[in-house]
């Protein structure tokens, strides 16, 4: 079994006894060297399975762990039987005494929880409530306290809850620490929103893990029994853990100290969800007799490409140190392409691409599914999902959705179909809740019989309304809504398309609604901004023919259906998404100050670092080809941003760099050399 391990592997499998600290950089073989060490402590070391934990992330992660250890155990006919067992649900193979246990986080919370909840007078039954549950009893938390939505937005609220939940604290310790008027109040509704939590016998995601915490402090016999169980304890992302899973792990952990964490300190860019990079970094200080192993040698890349993204992540103060190596020496050089505009970006990448798929230049050939285009926001998406639809590139997007098929940016082209068109129902039935107005479905079904009867639109079946099956109080909601809408269409008759995108805007309070205090929130709101790049050619034209044209155009390009069919089709998604994958051709696009790194991360030197994390995370995802671009004018968030190179361009040594700039259309001798064959 350790034949196929290189020696830092090994010598991290065999390093069984005690805490182990694995700094495992990107395509170094963690997961391998992982599960090698679950089976290791089995054959080699006689450990019962059910003595062993193994707690990730997310599911996938989960179950490609699963799914390794089985290969491995069913090596012998003694382990087949017990290796089938990982097909089985999480619950079932909880109290398997054949298996080791390989779970997320709050799979292995939940399990702990269903046993022992009594011991901090839950019932077993707990019901887990979901997001829209949640955001639904902070809103009425609010409303009994008598709060403004408008003044605190209930998203924030939720979002200030669950950082104290992964902080460990209650809503008494809020309290007591709070040093504002907000503060005060966010913990008066969290003491309320926990109230209600516990009289509906429910539980957040949080409290999974923030209860599981309180039982073990609160009732030794049970920390004993889950200590007495698991012998050892494995933890994969270790960089990406909060307060309150160190909490867990350590109580786990603290009878036998056989604790060993795997992660990378360089890639940790989940501060904004609660991560806390000083778990890792004071490992060693936490853990005096640990032992660190360093897994450098690196697997996917070429040495160019660790070098460079070696010279952007160097700049960093607070990590450890590593140098990764390959036995793939040399490489191609970063290309770093200067664009005059983000259609020249997109011109660009589409050229390079189409050169990698036919394997022209002296390249391999690259199949599209090969290759991916990563950048900081979903907003800069637009500009080059709309070239790829015009030049036929197909292309999916992952951990986000195609830039017109935004919930955001949905509802604003709704807005503007149904200002023009009263009569059509689908955008009625989208918009008539955003924001919301208490008018609900059954309403809304009276309505459309009652247009439906009289062959009226909704002004003309709203404004006219004799009497019939709506309420007085709902009439007056409806009238409100119809009213705004005509002031809508004089305005439209009256504006160029972009002024009246804004005046639209302003009036339905989108801005207010949108953003909700969260990173989600003001990148949605981005996106919405992104509509005026869009626009740009019909923004002049009066409103009404800009926006018809404009729809036009928006329904053709949002026709990517047989697209997402093929299997061959380049990969779109945002740096923080692309975290465990990797592809042969990497383009990072706008690298620009302002986008990457972020405009709002230029004050603090925390996340500062954090953005360089995130960049090296970008680049190490190329197995051999790594385009860094940019723009020397970029229209985005509805405005032309001039903004200077990346200061991580700079970072990368320069002889590692191959310098291209655009001073012509890059299409021009496209079309002529035929390189497209989609």
């Amino acid at each position: 079994m350790l034949r196929d391990l290189n020696p830092k592997q090994r010598e991290a499998v065999q390093k069984t006894e005690g805490p182990v600290l694995i700094i495992a950089g990107p395509g170094s073989g963690k997961t391998k060297t992982l599960t090698h060490r679950i089976v290791y402590l089995i054959r080699e070391k006689g450990v019962r399975p059910e003595n062993i934990l193994a707690v990730t992330f997310t599911n996938k992660a989960a179950s490609e762990m699963r799914s390794r250890v089985s290969s491995l155990l069913a090596g012998s006919a003694a382990d087949s039987q017990a290796s089938s067992g990982f097909s089985a649900p999480f619950s079932q193979y909880f109290k398997n005494p054949s298996l080791p246990l390989v779970g997320t986080f709050h799979s292995l919370c939940v399990r702990i929880l269903r046993e022992d909840a009594e011991g901090i007078g839950l019932k077993r039954d707990f019901v887990i409530y979901d997001s829209a549950d949640q955001l639904g009893i902070v809103k009425k938390a609010m409303k009994e306290l008598n709060l403004s939505t408008e003044q605190m937005n209930p998203r924030s609220v939720h979002s200030a809850i669950s950082d104290a939940k992964n902080s460990l604290k209650t809503s008494e310790q809020m309290t007591n620490t709070a040093d504002s008027f907000l503060a005060e109040n966010v913990a008066k509704v969290y003491a309320i929103y926990q109230k209600r939590l516990t009289e509906c016998g429910a539980l957040d995601f949080d409290d999974l893990i923030m209860k599981t915490t309180l039982l073990f402090t609160q009732n030794k016999v049970v920390l004993s029994k889950y200590q007495d169980r698991f012998h050892f304890v494995m933890v994969d992302e270790y960089q990406d853990t909060n307060h309150a899973q160190y909490k867990l792990v350590d109580m786990l952990a603290e009878k036998h100290r056989n604790l060993c964490v795997v992660g990378d300190d360089w890639q940790s860019i989940y501060k904004w969800r609660g991560a806390d990079i000083q778990n890792i970094l004071d490992f060693e200080k936490n853990y005096p007799e640990a032992k660190t192993v360093l897994l450098e040698q690196n697997y996917r890349s070429t040495q160019n490409i660790l070098d460079a993204s070696y010279g952007v992540i160097v700049r960093n103060r607070n990590r450890k140190d590593k140098k990764l190596w390959t036995e793939k020496k040399g490489g191609e050089p970063i290309i770093v392409y200067e664009a005059a505009n983000e259609k020249g970006e997109a011109e660009f990448i589409i050229g390079e691409i189409a050169k990698l798929n036919n394997g022209t230049n002296g390249r391999e050939k690259v199949n599209l599914n090969d290759v991916a285009i990563l950048y900081r926001t979903n907003a800069q998406s637009r500009s080059i999902e709309e070239s790829f639809l015009q030049f036929q590139v197909p292309y999916k997007i992952v951990g986000g959705t195609k830039f017109y098929d935004r919930r955001e940016v949905k509802d604003v082209l709704a807005y503007l179909r149904f200002v023009q068109n009263p009569s059509d129902v689908a955008s009625l039935e989208r918009i008539i809740n955003i924001p919301a107005r208490k008018i609900g479905k059954a309403t809304l079904d009276k309505v459309l019989k009652e247009m439906r009867k009289n062959q009226m639109d909704f002004l003309q079946t709203i404004l006219t309304y004799q009497g019939g099956e709506l309420t007085k109080d709902k009439l007056i909601k409806l009238k409100a809504f119809a009213g705004m809408i005509v002031e809508m269409k004089k305005r439209m008759a009256e504006e160029d398309t972009g002024k009246f995108l804004e005046y639209m805007l302003e009036k339905i309070g989108y801005e207010n609604y949108i953003k909700d205090g969260t990173e989600e929130g003001e990148s949605r709101w981005e996106n919405v901004r992104e509509l005026f790049s869009a626009i740009e050619k019909y923004k002049e034209m009066p409103a009404e023919e800009g926006i018809r044209a404009f729809s036009e155009d928006v329904t053709l390009v949002s026709d990517v259906d047989g697209w997402e069919e093929t299997t061959e089709a380049v990969t779109l998604m945002t740096l923080h998404a692309a975290k465990g994958l990797e592809f042969t051709a990497v383009f990072m696009v706008g690298m620009e100050e302002g986008l990457l790194p972020h405009g709002r991360t230029f004050s603090d030197e925390s996340e500062m670092e954090e953005e360089r994390r995130l960049c090296y995370v970008g680049m190490t995802r190329a197995k051999r080809y790594l385009f860094l671009t940019c723009a020397r004018t970029r229209r985005i968030f509805g405005s032309v941003q001039s903004n200077s190179e990346s200061r991580f361009i700079n970072d990368i040594p320069q002889n590692l760099i191959e310098k291209q700039s655009q001073g012509y259309s890059y299409l021009d001798d496209f079309y002529e050399e035929k390189y497209l064959h989609y």
